[in-house]
Order: structure tokens, then C-alpha cells, then sequence
């Protein structure tokens, strides 16, 4: 940036980078998603669509630039090596070592915020073609960065936002079967559920609509989850009549998507999340 006379105004700007050596999380949340969701007629209680939708923007996060620290290291990098989405959120989890931007928030949040909306709008059409976005009224997202010092505050931010997750399925997944199955008004579902336990929830479901919860979509109970994989590959691709040899495969790192339980420690000692907080 050239030097000027008028360049005194940098000293205004905020001093915002991450504390050195600790975790970052951007969440983001859907603006306004309610009545978002009734103008595109998303269905109740979940829109696979735009569950769908929501991965595949989160995605293109992932493998953007912020996440190329991961790319062919072993390790966290520095990196996005792990996210999470439910319903219209979506959280992305910085390594330690992330360097991007000099650790400055604004521009972390501001990168993912604006990375992800651009992916969301752009894949729109291939998930709703019915339905074309209208410029009164665009798909937004606010978002925030939290720092966490320790491995395991790590662990029970995305425990916590799975717990989040089941909670609010079960009460909608019970809520809609009131509303579409049992034909009560919106206010009338609200008023069975209130002071409800989740074995009430469950036994309604069952009792009444025979629906067995535990029998719904794992990515409607759990969320979704991105993270790195590495992978064996060909390199190029071998002739006909030759056997593939070991030194023409390469191990590349790939985001996967699962629908899987990180709330128990299992997940992250011996399962898809083991070696992710090195």
C-alpha cells in the first residue's frame, strides 16, 4: 500500500488477530431462515435439499485456500480441519498453526462468511430449480469466531452443537407429525409438547403416528460433519494388462462427509475424528 500523507488513518484500525496457539471456530447462522425456508417451501421438519445444499457450500469452505494448510500434510496443518452443520448453521474449526491473514479475525470471519454465501447462491439452482432466489429477498448468514485454549473445550464445542441438534430434531421431527399427521394448528403442537421429556417426544411419535425415531435420517439426528481423509490414488492410469503397483498410488487428502456420534469420546480417540486435535 503506497505511503501518503493521509495513510495516519491505518493507526484506526483494530488490532484483532487470535490469540498465538489457539483454536479458532467460525460459526455461521442462517439470517432470517424462517421465513427464507416458507418462501422456497422447504419441507417439515427437514428439507434434505437444503441440508444437502448447506454441505456442499460448507464444502467448498473447506477446500478453499483456508484449508489448503491440510492438503497433502499430515496432521492439522493450518488449516480448517474439521466442521459441522445442522439445519442452517454450519461451524468451521482453525488448527493451532493457522497463519492465514495473520491470525486477524475480521478477516478469517469475513473469508468464510462471504466464501460460503457466494457457494450457497451459486449452487442454488441445482438443489431448488423450482424455486429461483429473488433479489428482495437472498439467502444470508451472520456469523462469530470463538478461541478455544484446550483439546477438549474443542471436543465440547461440537458436542455441544450435536446435542443442540438432536434437541431441536426431536422437538421439530415431534412437532410436524402434531401439525401434518395429527392436524393440530401450530399453536395447538406447541401447547402437547410443552413440558415434555424426550421419552414423552418418542413416545408420541411411536404412540401415535408410528414413527420410530431412531429409524429417521442420520443427517436430520446428527448433523453433518466435513473433515479430511487421505486417500490411495492412481496417479496415472495403468495399462490393461498390468497389475496397479504400489508406487503408483499417492495418499491425497480428500473432504469426506459422515453423519456420525462425536459426542462420545470414542469418535475422536478411535473413530473418524482420531488425530484430528495432534
Amino acid at each position: 500500500m503506497a505511503n501518503s500523507k493521509f495513510g495516519y488513518v491505518r493507526l484506526s484500525e483494530l488490532d484483532d488477530r487470535l490469540l498465538p496457539q489457539t483454536f479458532a471456530v467460525i460459526r455461521l447462522d442462517g439470517k432470517g431462515f424462517t421465513k427464507f425456508s416458507s418462501a422456497h417451501a422447504f419441507e417439515k421438519p427437514n428439507d434434505q435439499r437444503a441440508l444437502s445444499l448447506m454441505n456442499e457450500a460448507a464444502k467448498r469452505v473447506v477446500e478453499s485456500d483456508l484449508g489448503k494448510g491440510v492438503r497433502g500434510r499430515k496432521g492439522n496443518g493450518g488449516g480448517i480441519f474439521l466442521a459441522y452443520g445442522q439445519s442452517d448453521e454450519y461451524s468451521f474449526a482453525f488448527s493451532r498453526g493457522c497463519d492465514a491473514y495473520n491470525r486477524r479475525a475480521s478477516k478469517l470471519l469475513t473469508t468464510v462468511l462471504s466464501t460460503f454465501t457466494a457457494a450457497y447462491i451459486y449452487l442454488w439452482p441445482q438443489y431448488f430449480p423450482e424455486s429461483p432466489l429473488e433479489l428482495h429477498n437472498l439467502p444470508t448468514f451472520d456469523g462469530r469466531i470463538i478461541q478455544y485454549v484446550t483439546d477438549q473445550q474443542l471436543r465440547d464445542y461440537f458436542k455441544w452443537r450435536q446435542v443442540d441438534a438432536h434437541i431441536n430434531n426431536l422437538y421439530n421431527t415431534t412437532f410436524w407429525a402434531l401439525v401434518q399427521r395429527g392436524k393440530q394448528t401450530h399453536t395447538e403442537a406447541h401447547a402437547s409438547l410443552k413440558g415434555t421429556l424426550s421419552r414423552d417426544k418418542h413416545s408420541i411419535l411411536f404412540d401415535k403416528f408410528q414413527i420410530n425415531y431412531n429409524g429417521e435420517p442420520e443427517i436430520s439426528k446428527k448433523g453433518s460433519i466435513l473433515l479430511w481423509s487421505r486417500a490411495k490414488t492412481v496417479t496415472d492410469p495403468p495399462p490393461v494388462d498390468s497389475k496397479t503397483k504400489a508406487e503408483d498410488m499417492v495418499e491425497e487428502s480428500q473432504v469426506i462427509l459422515v453423519h456420525e456420534d462425536l459426542i462420545k469420546d470414542q469418535w475422536w480417540e478411535s473413530g473418524a475424528g482420531a488425530g484430528l486435535l495432534l
